[in-house]
């Protein structure tokens, strides 16, 4: 006789069709270790699999900071850990990694899952925090300087394929977009504080946008009579708006610049991203590298400056004269990877 107070294990996500297309659904994708069959599968798709992230130009990015054994390097956007994995494999033996990222909800996940590639627990150490504050850390647990630094500016996967987190549009979900669920206004809260001429401003500073005006208008007088609380509302909206304006109007690519542009906004990445650039030198021991990884021109705009700046002044020996891109092969494998640009610079002598 079967117990029926016994509890009943959880039903598998149902979907219709042979495939599954929401995120909750894809439970395969998000179980690597027990379905690595299916995750195969998606990646032999040119596709990542769902709240997971494909580090790019890893070959590249180790490449330029010059990793060896016992070297201390530092992860400023640590994501969901695949270039630091690496970084850590080179680096050892006696190597330590230290990692940053803001995002509450992934970065446990993240330390756990590099704690348990084998590694010595004294080789990691992480903060929740942005790179603005590696600087003030740096100054306690590296006072001489590191060898390497490394960010990843663009924003991982796991963060775009989870509409819980309101950053994509593909899926519809809360208008939030924050790094840190637990601080800060979200989307929806910080477009109810803008005047038309302040987003129109925001639009255009952040993500180029030539139609920040009358997207900006149309959006905050929806907003207040009706507030925005999806993502799908928003990019509805300003669909209708650029077909208004012209029917030749890119409404895909001002959906993208938009969400591009409150995204930084919400969590002020530009300033976090000029602070950490000025801190830089100060961080590298002489000899040290940095490298970056840039996803739009807002970012690579101000990381060219600010190396091209240090070196004319003698603070970096060398700094990449080109930007690098993935190779086509890569592009082909992980589309993601299309618009990324690299760029590093050597410490000089202090």
């Amino acid at each position: 006789m079967t117990d029926s107070s016994a509890e009943k294990p959880a039903r598998r996500p149902r979907y219709s069709g042979t495939h599954p297309r929401r995120f909750h659904e894809k439970y395969k994708e998000r179980q690597p270790d027990q379905y690595p069959a299916d995750v195969a599968k998606v990646l032999d798709a040119g596709k990542t699999p769902a709240g997971t992230h494909r580090p790019i130009m890893v070959a590249e990015v180790l490449e330029a900071l010059a990793l060896k054994p016992g070297d201390v390097a530092v992860d400023g956007t640590l994501g969901y850990g695949g270039h630091a994995r690496e970084m850590l494999r080179v680096i050892q033996p006696g190597g330590r990694l230290l990692g940053f990222d803001l995002d509450s909800v992934e970065l446990p996940k993240t330390e756990a899952r590099l704690h348990e590639a084998g590694l010595d627990a004294s080789s990691l150490k992480v903060w929740r925090h942005n790179f603005a504050g590696v600087a003030t850390i740096l100054a306690e647990e590296a006072p001489g300087g590191v060898d390497a630094i490394f960010a990843d500016l663009g924003v991982s996967s796991m963060q775009l394929d989870d509409p819980a987190r309101g950053f994509s549009f593909k899926v519809d979900g809360p208008l939030d977009m924050r790094m840190n669920p637990l601080h800060g206004p979200t989307a929806a809260e910080l477009l109810s504080r803008l005047t038309p001429k302040k987003l129109a401003k925001l639009l255009t500073e952040n993500s180029d946008e030539p139609l920040s005006r009358v997207l900006a208008e149309a959006i905050l007088r929806k907003h207040a009579g009706q507030p925005l609380k999806t993502t799908h509302a928003l990019a509805d909206l300003i669909r209708q708006t650029a077909a208004q304006v012209s029917r030749h109007a890119d409404a895909e690519g001002a959906v993208r610049r938009v969400f591009q542009a409150l995204r930084i906004a919400v969590n002020d990445e530009f300033r976090a991203l000029e602070a950490f650039l000025r801190q830089l030198p100060m961080c590298l021991k002489p000899g040290g590298r940095a490298a970056f990884l840039t996803f739009h021109s807002g970012e690579d705009r101000r990381v060219k400056a600010a190396l091209k700046q240090g070196f004319q002044d003698g603070v970096y020996a060398f700094i990449t004269k080109d930007v690098m891109q993935a190779t086509m092969e890569e592009q082909r494998s992980n589309p993601r990877s299309s618009s990324a640009k690299l760029r590093y610079a050597i410490r000089g002598a202090l």
